[in-house]
């Protein structure tokens, strides 16, 4: 049996929850390689739901070890909230079902907040972050002064970390205008919160390497999505990660062979949450009505969602940057009823054709986007779990979508209950 590595093969929000509680299922193992608890997960099981930031998918069902991997950047206090938040609903979590990586970068509250301060004195060029301190933490992890895991296990010897940590902090927060911060109020924090971090604390690589000889099943959830990643998203209003399938390899301890299918996921549409370039993008009553049936809001922030139609160019770039290979597509049901719907086949820089999206910022904010119409349909597709169930036109358009992708559709999601998919191939098959 293969490796699963989920990723999202747009700019997030893809409807990654569903799929991934449905693989998640059938796997042993389930591991977050990167991001922080900017991402966001809803899963509905049996009735109850649950949300989801952190922790991988695989903590809410018995019987899978879930594992925070290196990759991620773990907010202490808020991981803590949510293991309380689960336990409330009843789930039981233990060193039995959760390992978190050693080497993992901690969030500390100086990044929550000069995250915060950055972003409100950027005035027109704020990126859209959460606000969370992901991206100054790792700033501070490939600046090689982060706390990690492991540095919980001996408070005493934390200060001179904490010092140089600090030496660079104080600095940019006395340029602000803000008052420093003392080592000793940080490593407080810090000795307070460790009894609830350092059980889950192991050598995750170790693990995982064990696992794959005993022919577990492994399955690599990634946040976010491919267009926000750090260096084949839109930069700068990327996340500070890789997103792309590859990081499942560094930011897990696995090398890559490990990673045997890629299943990349895409909306039947477009959508994208905070500021950058969107060719796509309907600001009108199209795009109000995509997002009113499509509930298009955080699952992390509750910030509205910009909706647009499927970009083929961008999704065809996603899958080529991440090694997918299959697409499982969502949301089809939230275009029924349009009269006509629009596909992105190419875009207009200029007076240039690209068959790409280009990688200079101001180029990315001046492409127009070339469309190919067509008819929509009024029959519904919701529910639907087979091709027989679908009305044509629905089906002409998955298939001029795997044309425009180079690219099968694997899966297809016609409603948020997991059960009402159609599956072409099962990614955990060779």
């Amino acid at each position: 049996m293969a490796n699963v590595a989920v990723v999202g093969a747009q700019w997030g929000d893809e409807g990654k929850g569903k799929l991934v509680d449905w693989l998640s299922e059938r796997a042993d193992v389930v591991v977050r390689f990167q991001g922080g608890h900017n991402a966001g997960h809803t899963l509905v099981i049996d009735g109850v739901t649950y949300k989801l930031s952190l922790l991988p998918s695989g903590i809410v069902r018995p019987g899978k070890l879930s594992i925070i991997g290196n990759g991620v950047v773990i907010d202490p206090w808020a991981l803590a909230a949510e293991i309380d938040k689960l336990a409330s609903q009843g789930v039981a979590i233990s060193k039995d079902n959760l390992r978190i990586a050693g080497n993992a970068t901690l969030i500390l509250p100086v990044h929550r907040e000069l995250d915060l301060l950055r972003e409100n004195a950027a005035g027109a060029g704020k990126i859209g972050t959460t606000g969370r301190g992901i991206g100054p933490a790792y700033e501070d992890k490939v600046g090689r002064r982060a706390i990690r895991v492991n540095d919980l296990n001996d408070i005493s010897t934390i200060g001179p970390k904490v010092e140089r940590l600090l030496a660079h902090h104080n600095a940019l927060r006395r340029g602000h205008g803000e008052p420093e911060v003392k080592a000793a109020e940080v490593i407080a924090e810090l000795a307070a919160v460790a009894p609830r971090i350092l059980p889950f604390s192991d050598a995750v690589w170790s693990l995982l390497d064990d696992a794959r000889r005993e022919g577990k099943r492994i399955l690599f959830e990634g946040a976010q999505g491919i267009m926000l990643d750090i260096d084949h998203g839109t930069y700068p209003y990327v996340t500070s990660s890789n997103t792309v399938a590859g990081q499942a390899a560094a930011g897990s301890g696995l090398g890559p062979s490990a990673i045997g299918y890629v299943l990349g996921i895409a909306k039947a549409y477009t959508t994208r949450v905070g500021s950058g370039p969107f060719p796509t993008e309907q600001d009108n009553a199209v795009g109000e009505y995509i997002g009113q049936r499509g509930r298009e809001f955080g699952t992390v922030t509750g910030r509205k969602r910009r909706c647009g139609w499927f970009d083929a160019v961008l999704v065809r770039q996603a899958i080529k940057t991440s090694g997918i290979h299959g697409i499982a597509l969502t949301k089809l049901d939230v275009l029924d009823g349009l009269d006509e719907i629009k596909v992105c086949v190419g875009y207009k820089l200029d007076d240039r054709r690209l068959e790409r999206f280009p990688a200079a910022e101001e180029a990315q904010k001046r492409v127009e986007p070339i469309y190919e119409t067509m008819p929509g349909w009024k029959d519904t597709t919701a529910g639907a779990r087979s091709w027989a169930q679908l009305p044509a036109q629905a089906i002409k358009y998955v298939k001029y979508l795997e044309e425009l992708i180079e690219c099968p559709v694997a899966l297809l999601s016609t409603s948020p209950e997991r059960d009402d998919t159609i599956l072409m191939t099962d990614p955990f098959e060779d």
